[in-house]
């Protein structure tokens, strides 16, 4: 039996994959794995967990380092909110491209005139706009979100410029043919009429659209951040707006520098929030969890590296993680050896300053084996699955 814990609410339909198997609890202290979406986690005891599963793609507010330091693996669930949050990359094109928010806005101060229609003709020039079709699209980032913001645009013929240095085979699959990969960066921000950023927020990209970048913008150019905040330096960004250097900014993340700033249009953080995005999240996250706990197949973690073996066909399955320096797999090793448990099978990745290992024994993992290994200066954490 294990015992799990949510810090915000997650979907039924998520919930209902842990089976008879899981028990919730409201106390992290018994906990063996953590569900969390916006909570921060920074300052909380982490008690004995071993996994934190965020049920969506942002892990600002779980603190990845003192978790890689306690063995604790945190997953997230990448794609998973990726359909929601590029239907929003597109309304926000449209509602840059063509007023409609002012037009809606009129329209409501004037509900109860009765000349409203004849109005409406003498009134609707000041809300035309363009179209989106022949536009050119530049698009940071092309992970799940980025590729299928691509593929949408493409569909609404605009011409797309794709800019990833980390494109993984996965997404270079699904990237359209019809997409332009380019390699400098910059060449979107002097080339495109829309630039939208689909990066992770660490220190490299903080501040990365900023007023360098800006400078080189087309005139009227329109910048979409449905991905963090902080990848755009927003003061920047307010300033170019009054200047007229850039159209509009639209942005899922509402603060007071943005705020009510002519130019901006902000959604109140709606990227993921649509029903299938929350469910599609909370499935993924627990099947995460579950392959974890039960088989130690670690899938999506952003702090230890991925490692599968499927499921434990042997007498025991040892799962050991480590800092990742020359010489810790011969130690545990030996000690397997001395104390007669053959190795069936085994497998050890690294990402960083840390690794993980994962063995299949031919006999059980005795409790002398394991606090032998835990003895090891590098060793961080054991779990035992028979």
């Amino acid at each position: 039996m294990f015992n799990y814990t949510c810090l915000n609410p997650i979907s039924q339909i998520g919930l209902d994959e842990f089976g008879d198997n899981y028990k919730v609890v409201e106390d992290m202290d018994v906990a063996d794995a953590v569900l969390v979406r916006s909570t921060q986690m920074h300052d909380m005891d982490m008690g004995d967990i071993k996994a934190i599963a965020r049920a969506g793609a942002g892990v600002n507010n779980i603190p990845l380092d003192d978790c890689a330091e306690k063995g604790i693996v945190v997953f997230n669930t990448p794609g998973a909110n990726a359909n929601g949050v590029k239907e929003l990359v597109i309304a926000g094109m449209l509602l840059a491209a063509r007023d409609l928010v002012g037009g809606l806005e009129w329209v409501k101060e004037e509900a109860e005139n009765p000349d409203i229609k004849k109005l409406t003709e003498k009134k609707k020039k000041a809300f035309a706009g363009g179209e989106l079709a022949g536009k050119k699209l530049g698009i940071i980032g092309l992970g799940a979100i980025g590729v299928r913001v691509a593929n949408a645009a493409l569909k609404l013929h605009m011409e797309v410029y794709g800019y990833d240095p980390y494109l993984s085979v996965n997404a270079a699959w699904n990237l359209s043919r019809s997409a332009k990969h380019i390699s400098d960066v910059n060449e979107i921000f002097k080339e495109c009429d829309y630039i939208t950023i689909h990066v992770p927020a660490m220190d490299s990209t903080k501040g990365m659209i900023g007023e360098e970048q800006i400078a080189m913008m087309k005139k009227n150019a329109v910048v979409l951040n449905m991905a963090r905040d902080v990848l755009v330096d927003e003061e920047a960004m307010v300033k170019a707006l009054a200047e007229g250097k850039v159209s509009r900014y639209v942005s899922d993340f509402p603060n007071t520098t943005t705020a009510g700033k002519p130019g901006v249009i902000l959604f109140p953080h709606l990227g993921a929030s649509t029903s299938e995005a929350e469910d599609n999240c909370a499935v993924m996250a627990v099947q995460q969890l579950k392959d974890y706990l039960e088989n130690g197949n670690i899938k999506n973690s952003v702090n230890y590296p991925n490692c599968d073996m499927g499921v434990c066909e042997t007498a025991a399955r040892i799962c050991i993680l480590h800092k990742n320096i020359k010489g810790t797999i011969g130690k545990y090793t030996a000690i397997l050896g001395d104390l007669g448990i053959n190795i069936d099978n085994m497998a050890n990745k690294a990402k960083g300053e840390y690794a993980y290992s994962v063995i299949d024994t031919d006999s059980e993992v005795t409790k002398e084996a394991v606090s032998k290994i835990l003895e090891i200066e590098e060793i961080i954490r054991v779990n035992v699955i028979k």
